[in-house]
């Protein structure tokens, strides 16, 4: 969306931010879960063989891990009540919010350097833009915690898909679950999809009956909002409102 040429055509720009926060929030928890405790090499040991012992799927707790979240607007903000809701220790970096408001959204702040260093979780929930392509990469999947592992839900390109498959492959990072694809669906022969301890989905983090219902009813909301003269609670150009009002006004005949 070009907000600058909406802005000056006087067209107002909204979105449904939050709208399926609650769904990534629990797809993420759902990551940490089935990565750490290898629930998927269970079942998939389950369903091509018999007699091996317990032990060689065995997993570890999240309870007294650290989760680091790049980024904490609605996502992260659910992410880190369900992750102490677990008993986790929350860190967060969020170049738009202040040490104080990443506190009371249930963080604590910390530099990216310090979130890689600590978290035995690293979660994107931080927007695509030019300064967060490819922020994941060799250099920085080397400085996350050894055994360490890898979540995003957030967008393609934040990541290296490339570097990520070998700090897989390298035994540095003991697992990664990715939602996001560069090419979706990926290939079948993608190497990613070749790892059991990779938990991959198709782009569904968001994507739930009630998630889809929110989002569009926030969306039709704010459009019968608008057309009755209301502000929209979720307006992403503000400077066009008197512009637009105006516009409005002349296109309903009461200017």
């Amino acid at each position: 969306m070009d907000v600058a040429a909406c802005t000056a055509a006087g067209v107002a720009v909204v979105n449904q931010a939050g709208g399926n926060a609650v769904s990534v929030a629990e797809h993420t928890l759902g990551f940490m879960l089935g990565i750490s405790r290898r629930m998927l090499e269970g079942d998939r040991r389950m369903r091509r063989e018999v007699g091996y012992p317990r032990e060689e799927v065995m997993g570890h707790e999240i309870q007294g891990r650290t989760v680091g979240l790049v980024g904490i607007g609605h996502i992260g903000t659910r992410v880190a009540a369900l992750a102490r809701a677990f008993g986790m220790d929350v860190i967060a970096t969020d170049p738009f919010l202040p040490a104080e408001e990443i506190a009371r959204r249930g963080a604590k702040a910390v530099s990216f350097d310090e979130l890689l260093a600590r978290s035995d979780f690293v979660s994107l929930h931080c927007p695509r833009d030019a300064g967060t392509l490819k922020m994941m990469n060799a250099d920085t999947f080397g400085r996350m915690k050894k055994g360490a592992i890898f979540i995003t839900t957030r967008a393609a390109g934040i990541h290296d898909e490339a570097a990520l498959v070998q700090a897989l492959r390298s035994g540095h990072l003991a697992g990664a679950g990715i939602d996001v694809w560069d090419q979706e669906p990926p290939p079948l022969d993608h190497p990613l999809l070749a790892m059991d301890n990779v938990y991959a989905t198709f782009h569904t983090a968001g994507v739930t009956h009630e998630g889809r219902r929110n989002v569009a009813a926030i969306g039709a909301e704010q459009i019968a909002g608008i057309l009755r003269g209301e502000r929209p609670p979720r307006l992403i150009n503000p400077e066009v409102w008197p512009v637009f009002e105006q516009r409005r006004a002349r296109i309903l005949g009461q200017a």
